[in-house]
């Protein structure tokens, strides 16, 4: 059972390295201050 959870442990830490390393793993801090729900989908989540 060790060795599971050592070899899944790894192998996504490789995973998140190599998506960051090509696509990353957060939006930029402008599209996060603005809002995602504009900047990904273009829709306002809420009416205000």
């Amino acid at each position: 059972m060790g060795t599971t959870v050592v070899w899944s442990g790894l192998v996504s830490l490789v995973a998140f390295k190599v998506v960051d390393m090509f696509i990353g793993l957060r939006v930029p801090e402008e599209e996060e201050r603005e809002g995602l729900d504009i900047t990904s989908h273009g829709e306002s989540a809420y009416h205000i």
